[in-house]
């Protein structure tokens, strides 16, 4: 009866223990939790940490003790846990932790899409070291092991405008790179996070995408093979792409716009007899503005291809006779580029008396070209 009674006791008891330790309460020493997202591109990067203030959790001003002390130099037996060589824990209380949706790059070095807990190694005098742990759910760095390192990358401690509590930040941010980094009290260190395949990730986000009700509009499979033309990426589906822009059933169109898109990415593939062939036919099409082959003109004196150019302006203004700016500048560069100065010069002077008002800004930019051929 008594051990009876002792095992319905003991039961109790655990019972309130596991009730008492669901309890919330306030972060331990008012170190409260604090978060921090960036992305790049596609890519999320989250550290997720608690924050200690320089003057400690009862107000003990730790001024001028924080760097060497709070944050301890290299690995240390803390005195608690399994480790006996532990780095500084980044923060406060649990791991602090880094996310990356995606696989990136730590100062150059790859590491792999997850959750890591972050932990400094401080240095005394040259670099220190940034440790990426594959154990991402202890407190603290009490249970650290080097054996779960996924990463470690040098950094290099740095001055920094005072900061109370402890916190990261994200700065340099770049399309496929930026730079996370802690700062406390009057210091900052730091680590550059890259995607180095940055394109290809959109690549793959666009391929998805167009099978969905995103592929529904011819305009996405063309805006998806403009893509792979500007980053010279993933080309030979890219024409794929282009060519259900133009041909795909119930969705494609052969306008300017899906015609041109696929004569970029024959350019592309080095196929320029073929896309010349597709650009004489797109400045044709009906959907064709002044515009459009104004700007396919321009693109033609880019490549050194003045002549080609010339043509392309004359056909404008035999297209559009009605337009009295947008012909005439063509021409006024045409005829610059392949030498015609007396052509040049009377085309430049009947641009300046007929810029709208949406072209004002840029007639300093064309008095300077009539200046140049007036000599």
């Amino acid at each position: 009866m008594k051990k009876q009674f002792y095992l319905m006791l003991l039961s109790t008891l655990m019972s309130f223990q596991a009730l008492a330790q669901s309890i919330t309460q306030p972060p331990n020493g008012d170190n409260q939790k604090s978060s921090v997202t960036q992305m790049i591109g596609l890519v999320k990067v989250t550290i997720d940490y608690s924050s200690p203030d320089v003057h400690g959790p009862n107000g003990e001003d730790r001024t001028g003790k924080i760097w060497g002390e709070v944050v301890h130099y290299g690995f240390i037996d803390q005195g608690f846990g399994t480790s006996k060589a532990a780095p500084y824990r980044a923060g406060a209380n649990e791991n602090t932790t880094i996310t990356f949706s995606h696989d990136v790059q730590i100062e150059g070095k790859d590491l792999k899409a997850g959750t890591y807990g972050l932990f400094l190694a401080l240095a005394k005098e040259g670099s220190s070291q940034w440790i990426f742990s594959r154990n991402n759910s202890s407190w603290g760095s009490y249970f650290y092991d080097e054996k779960d390192d996924a990463l470690r990358v040098s950094a290099t401690l740095q001055p920094a405008p005072y900061t109370e509590w402890l916190s990261f930040h994200f700065e340099d941010r770049q399309p496929s790179s930026t730079v996370a980094y802690l700062q406390w009290e009057n210091k900052r260190i730091g680590f550059k996070v890259s995607v180095p395949n940055i394109h290809q990730l959109y690549v793959n986000k666009m391929r998805d995408e167009l099978k969905n009700s995103t592929g529904f509009d011819h305009r996405n499979w063309v805006f998806a093979a403009q893509y792979c033309v500007a980053n010279n990426i993933n080309l030979d589906e890219a024409l794929i792409w282009a060519d259900y822009g133009i041909s795909g059933a119930f969705i494609g169109e052969e306008n300017f716009l899906t015609v041109s898109t696929k004569a970029l990415v024959l350019r592309a593939l080095k196929r320029n007899t073929e896309a010349n062939a597709l650009m004489d036919q797109a400045i044709k099409l009906p959907t064709a503005t002044v515009d459009d082959i104004y700007q396919y003109g321009r693109s033609l004196i880019n490549e050194g291809k003045n002549a080609e150019a010339l043509t392309v302006f004359k056909y404008n203004q035999q297209r559009f006779p009605k337009s009295t700016f947008v012909t005439t500048l063509g021409l006024a560069r045409g005829y610059a580029a392949t030498g015609d100065k007396k052509n040049a010069i009377k085309n430049w002077e009947l641009v300046l008396k007929n810029i709208p008002d949406n072209r004002k800004q840029f007639k300093a930019q064309y008095e300077e070209e009539l200046r140049k051929l007036k000599g």
